[in-house]
């Protein structure tokens, strides 16, 4: 193992990334990311490795770093980071960091990280239901794991989407609607079903919703372009105390109208079809109130990205805010996304700050 080499033991700052192993024992994450981050920060005399909690120890941390000379990893030993970066990819490997103390060791050391966790969809509309400007954009939601409450529900907006509280990426989202016949039909990115009546659909559903804290959400009309629904995709990170715009990118469903994530068959549109210099602004305000929210709350986000719709009536609303943003399609967003990580990497560890 290597103990700092050479071409790194003057680099400031040191940037720990924080992931976790696969159940193969390989290391996930966003591998792509992590080496165009280390990219970037050698260009501002900086490094950065990665890690998982069983590399920990009590003065060093055993990690990867990527040597772009090479085009490979290697295997390294770092004494504690000036700043660790939060990607673990599972939210199961989350918990388990959390209940290791490994965020309070941080702490005791004073060192800054972000992000703190991933958002539980049912926190973040308790936190926005209560704020006074965020409040106005949530569609209506309740727990779905009382079966009068959800039938209420479902009988006063006919048609619901109904999702995991702890998920991403629109996995385990459905449509659930009550037709004219009193029906209801059920419909996934990849199944559909019908039941007669409430009662058989709680009786096949009842341990699900439960076991997976799903939410019910009534159904926004969404606006349409050719025809189909679509929504935006704001990533956002923080500046100097504030929270920025990096980019807005533009999902439009296709085969199915569950959800536009392009791995469930959604298609890329340029933003400027549909900018304006209100919505811009518009934009630009709820990133911030969502930014103070979610730290004041929960602790520093230094990113997150927002799925945001606009309805048929022209109101808009969020759908989901995501604490580790995946990967978005437009190069021009990945590129400002690195540089304003690399940035805020400085920020954070500047002494004078």
């Amino acid at each position: 193992m290597v103990i700092i080499n050479s071409w790194s033991k003057s680099m400031q700052p040191v940037i720990g990334i924080l992931t976790a192993k696969k159940k193969n024992g390989t290391i996930g994450g966003n591998s792509s990311l992590f080496i165009e981050l280390q990219k970037k920060l050698i260009s501002l005399n900086g490094i950065s490795f990665i890690f998982t909690l069983d590399g920990v120890h009590d003065e060093s941390i055993d990690g990867f770093t990527f040597n772009p000379e090479k085009n490979e990893w290697e295997r390294i030993n770092f004494p504690y980071p000036d700043l660790v970066y939060n990607r673990i990819p599972f939210r199961k490997s989350e918990e388990e960091i959390k209940n290791s103390g490994f965020f309070s060791h941080l702490k005791d050391k004073n060192i800054p990280f972000f992000n703190p966790a991933f958002i539980d969809k049912y926190e973040l509309y308790q936190l926005f239901k209560d704020h006074p400007i965020l409040h106005s954009y949530l569609p209506a939601t309740i727990p779905a794991f009382e079966k009068q409450k959800l039938w209420t529900f479902l009988l006063q907006f006919q048609t619901i989407y109904l999702k995991p509280a702890q998920s991403a990426r629109g996995n385990g989202i459905f449509r659930l609607e009550l037709d004219t016949q009193k029906r209801l039909i059920l419909k996934g990115i990849s199944r559909s079903n019908e039941y007669i009546t409430f009662d058989h659909f709680w009786n096949e559903w009842e341990n699900i919703l439960k076991e997976k804290n799903y939410l019910a959400q009534e159904e926004i009309l969404s606006k349409k372009y050719d025809g189909k629904r679509f929504d935006l995709r704001i990533l956002a990170h923080a500046e100097n105390d504030n929270y920025i715009v990096t980019g807005v990118g533009i999902r439009q469903s296709q085969k199915q109208e569950i959800t536009t994530h392009i791995p469930s068959g959604g298609k890329l549109l340029p933003y400027n079809l549909f900018q304006t210099k209100e919505q811009d602004l518009l934009i630009e305000n709820v990133v911030k109130q969502i930014g103070i929210a979610l730290s004041q709350k929960f602790g520093f986000f230094g990113e997150f990205s927002i799925d945001f719709g606009i309805s048929e009536t022209g109101h808009y609303y969020i759908y989901e805010v995501n604490s580790k943003p995946m990967s978005f399609d437009e190069k021009e967003i990945e590129a400002k996304k690195i540089d304003h990580l690399c940035q805020l990497f400085l920020q954070l560890t500047d002494p004078n700050n």
